[in-house]
């Protein structure tokens, strides 16, 4: 990483005035442009496919063969997000971990709340399974939003009685509705990206009537014993750290086989911009190394 990589993406993502309470279409569409600025890398292939009912993708890299699959869960505060947006991190996961990719389009709030973004992931797990895949050749990973529906994700599969998958990498995981770690103010003029009052807006559509705390919801309140190996990726410059850090211990104390890095001076999901930050190329490799470490492909 150099300084001048990082501070031209922030004058990049801090350019446009964003506009105070914004409806959801327009939150979508702005997050939408972000895609121009993220090309896909040449020779991947994308494949539209029904997963369970769920509108996705098979992105895979260029070269990529054999029967590792990642089920990917993107990020927006399950409120925006596509796979347009996260078709480029996609192909990148892929060419990392050498594996296809599944990126599902959940149903985002406030159209559909909790619990169908959980739902729909669980479903399109239970469509792999379905196709023959082996739950110890999958791993599930997402960030932020998507992030804290990974861990949702594994938690329901669990409680299905579901065959778990080999591994997770929770990327900037958003697990507490309530924002109540110490980095949410401590890091609010650090983080260019994530700020309370958009999250609490966010929160409030995904959630509706249902009780903050609930553990599919704010995955930090949920039991996590059962869960397979972990890797979170987080930035120190990110308002969302503490989330990271508490549910690493959680995980830890759960028994559960859990690794917590922290990305020094990244900001938030800093993994989508491979095409323009050096860090984002190594976060991405380490988490396909961990990948093909714990599958059995």
């Amino acid at each position: 990483m150099t300084v001048q990589e990082l501070d031209s993406l922030i004058q990049l993502l801090t350019s446009r005035p964003v506009p105070e309470n914004p409806p959801a279409a327009e939150m979508r569409e702005r997050f939408e442009k972000l895609a121009d600025y993220l090309p896909v890398p040449a020779g991947t292939t994308v494949e539209s496919v029904d997963a369970g009912g769920v509108p996705s993708e098979w992105v895979t890299a260029q070269g990529v063969t054999g029967n590792r699959v990642i089920l990917y869960l993107h990020g927006g505060g399950y409120v925006i997000g596509s796979l347009n947006t996260h078709r480029a991190l996609a192909s990148n996961m892929s060419a990392a971990a050498q594996a296809r990719v599944l990126v599902i389009d959940y149903r985002l709030a406030p159209e559909h709340p909790f619990p169908a973004a959980v739902d729909d992931a669980v479903a399109a797990y239970g469509w792999l399974l379905d196709q023959g895949i082996a739950a110890a050749n999958i791993a599930v990973s997402g960030d932020s939003a998507g992030g804290g529906l990974t861990i949702a994700t594994l938690v329901a599969l669990r409680d299905k009685g579901l065959a778990m998958p080999a591994c997770a990498v929770p990327i900037s995981p958003w697990v507490d509705m309530e924002g109540l770690g110490e980095s949410m103010t401590a890091l609010h003029d650090a983080d260019p990206m994530v700020q309370k009052p958009g999250l609490d807006r966010m929160a409030g559509m995904y959630l509706g009537d249902a009780d903050p705390r609930s553990p599919l919801a704010a995955p930090l309140y949920a039991d996590l014993t059962g869960l397979p190996p972990l890797l979170i990726q987080v930035g120190t410059r990110e308002t969302l750290l503490d989330d990271s850090r508490r549910l690493h211990r959680n995980a830890l104390a759960a028994g559960v086989n859990s690794s917590l890095e922290e990305a020094g001076g990244m900001i938030h999901v800093w993994h989508l911009f491979g095409p323009m930050l050096s860090e984002a190329r190594e976060a991405i490799g380490r988490a396909g190394a961990f990948m093909q470490a714990n599958s059995a492909a």
